[in-house]
């Protein structure tokens, strides 16, 4: 026993003459917190972003969502248009974007336009109101564009203009804006009718898409400025291609198309796939459509009404 305590006292004073002796305590406690992080961490199962299903497929945890501001360009007199639209996107909704629609107006002209529409904006809170004349070709499109950084609470990913009698499905629509580029995107329905070439001629004014960054860019630069009068739809094309804009340009036809027999080739018939259709100007045409997409199928009978 007496020759190991002597033996231990010998190493102990050998090596406390180690030079290296001082910097191997020092080191040792954060040495030792390290491999205690090390060990814990790789023991922790980490949870993948993606799970299986029951059906051995893999599905998203949670889906990215994206926000999408609709604006509809219509005229201050069509109360009656505008309740009933409405009712036709008040309805619908979207698991993977928060979709905004808005009624785009310009400036009110007499005492019954702000009665009745500032009831509107009073109840539904819904209404765009830009400082121009009511026009269709000479530069509303323009200022509603340019006008959004500057009146509008917040970006959003995407931005569309649609006509007040186009029927747009809004879960199919940010199903197919969910895989696209958030910037320098131009996304509608091409034209001329039978082309599939997003890159020639311009996206139909029935409803087209631009990214924010775009957005921000007509507000800004003075090429759209300058050049605000003729065919809405095929200036915002002239625009980008001056500009060098929008190389992610995507139609979505067939599922975006005029309702059928009203516009030649850009007609076809109602299909399950549809984004938009287009040319609804009649009340039997809007009840073919809300009719073959079953609008109503949430509807639950009740003691109150009888369907």
């Amino acid at each position: 026993m007496s020759n190991l305590t002597a033996g231990m006292k010998i190493y102990l004073k050998i090596y406390d003459r180690m030079p290296g002796r001082r910097l191997v305590l020092a080191i040792l406690p954060t040495l030792t917190i390290v491999l205690f992080i090390f060990f814990f961490l790789f023991s922790v199962r980490v949870k993948p972003p993606f799970i299986a299903s029951t059906n051995n497929t893999i599905t998203l945890r949670k889906a990215a969502r994206f926000s999408l501001l609709i604006g509809i360009l219509t005229w201050p007199n069509k109360y009656d248009r505008r309740h009933f639209l409405r009712l036709v996107y008040g309805i619908q909704s979207s698991p993977i974007a928060d979709i905004d629609v808005k009624f785009v107006l310009c400036n009110l002209t007499n005492v019954e336009q702000r009665v009745f529409v500032g009831l509107e904006i009073l109840r539904f809170n819904d209404i765009i109101i830009l400082n121009c004349t009511e026009n269709m070709n000479s530069g509303k499109t323009y200022t509603y564009f340019s006008s959004l950084p500057r009146i509008v609470s917040r970006p959003y990913d995407y931005v569309m203009k649609a006509d007040d009698d186009v029927f747009l499905r809004l879960a199919p629509l940010a199903l197919s804006l969910q895989p696209l580029p958030r910037l320098d995107l131009y996304y509608g329905f091409v034209i001329p009718c039978t082309s599939m070439n997003p890159f020639v001629h311009y996206m139909s004014g029935m409803g087209f898409v631009l990214s924010w960054d775009l957005v921000d860019w007509i507000g800004e630069s003075n090429i759209p400025r300058n050049n605000t009068y003729g065919p809405e739809d095929r200036l915002v094309a002239e625009w980008l291609n001056m500009g060098s804009k929008a190389y992610n340009r995507f139609t979505s036809k067939p599922a975006m198309y005029d309702y059928p027999g009203t516009n030649g080739r850009c007609s076809h018939e109602l299909i399950p796939g549809t984004v938009a259709v287009h040319r609804l100007k009649r009340w039997d045409q809007w009840l073919h459509v809300l009719h073959y997409f079953n609008i109503t199928q949430e509807f639950e009978q009740s003691s109150l009404y009888k369907l």
